[in-house]
């Protein structure tokens, strides 16, 4: 049988909030639509485009900004490098121009209201996070693919065989935690120089590095930016964002300019035990917020992530060859 093998870029995504399964993952699948369509030769020949909805993200899409994603995703912007100021402005602008820039490439008529559509009361059968994009060609033809987002930003395409991934060597294969410990013990490696070595069978030491401080760079600005920005979460509950007024009251009169004079600045309030908490607590609603709000964050699946759920192993098991 298939082992499946993961990596910590597999792991930890970069994107835009505020879900890994409902807005990053929808989000690429648009992406591979278009990819599709290009690589099929029929980009050009697009008159109309329809997305179908289903299950969970019919039911919590608009919550989890399912419907933004797409739309940006099918324009060919990227969540890792787009200007998160511009996710709202952009899809507000679709919706009141009725038009859809497809791959960037491609002016289209669209219609937010009739051309996306909410199918509440109809699941597939393969998983509940299912999404059809329909293409209408000016020949008369249809091009249609479906897509899953199963959790962590995994996306499946329906019909597409993922079983056959390439296999690489791992030195350190870990299936539970035992084994991971086992490896520590008998190497003397930390989890972390663990890791790292399994990461050398996908990539050379720099370029994982490399990769790791891009995450840590953006979980620092999320914090930064979260923390600076006040006003209300989007959603129409009017929340106010918290870390503002938190961030403000901790750090007193003291005077910073950036993220590094900012960090000195709470470092010489103080270390005692409360003080670090309260710190840890503003930290944590700053990338709520920002989460929330379309923010640039690094998604990971959570515990309700089907991908990881026992409860849809079978789903592991068909495209992946694995429970």
């Amino acid at each position: 049988m298939i082992k499946e093998q993961i990596s910590v870029f597999d792991i930890f995504k970069i994107g835009i909030g505020p879900s890994s399964s409902h807005t990053l993952g929808p989000w690429r699948a648009a992406q591979q639509f278009t990819a599709s369509l290009t690589q099929q030769g029929v980009l050009a020949d697009v008159e109309m485009v329809k997305i179908l909805l289903y299950g969970s993200l019919a039911k919590t899409g608009k919550g989890h900004g399912t419907d933004v994603a797409i739309l940006l995703g099918l324009t060919g912007a990227d969540p890792v490098t787009f200007d998160v100021d511009a996710v709202t402005p952009t899809f507000e602008g679709i919706q009141k121009d009725k038009k859809l820039n497809l791959a960037g490439n491609l002016i289209i008529d669209f219609d937010y209201d009739n051309d996306l559509l909410f199918l509440f009361a109809e699941s597939l059968p393969f998983h509940p996070n299912a999404v059809t994009f329909q293409a209408f060609l000016n020949n008369g033809k249809a091009f249609s693919e479906t897509y899953y987002s199963i959790g962590g930003g995994f996306v499946v395409k329906e019909g597409e065989d993922n079983s056959q991934k390439a296999q690489v060597d791992l030195p350190f294969p870990v299936e539970k935690a035992k084994e991971l410990l086992h490896w520590c013990l008998s190497t003397g490696l930390k989890v972390s120089e663990i890791v790292m070595e399994n990461e050398l069978a996908w990539r050379p030491e720099a370029v994982t590095k490399a990769g790791i401080l891009q995450h840590f760079a953006v979980m620092r600005d999320c914090i930064f930016r979260g923390c600076h920005t006040t006003g209300f979460l989007p959603g129409g509950l009017d929340v106010a964002r918290r870390a503002f007024p938190l961030n403000k009251r901790l750090i007193g009169k003291s005077e910073y300019s950036d993220y590094n004079t900012w960090v000195e600045a709470i470092r010489k309030g103080g270390n005692g035990f409360n003080y670090i908490l309260d710190w840890v607590s503003c930290f944590a609603l700053a990338v709520n917020e920002e989460n929330a709000s379309f923010g640039r964050v690094v998604t990971a699946p959570t515990n309700g992530s089907d991908w990881w759920s026992g409860t849809n192993s079978m789903y592991r098991k068909k495209y992946y060859g694995c429970n």
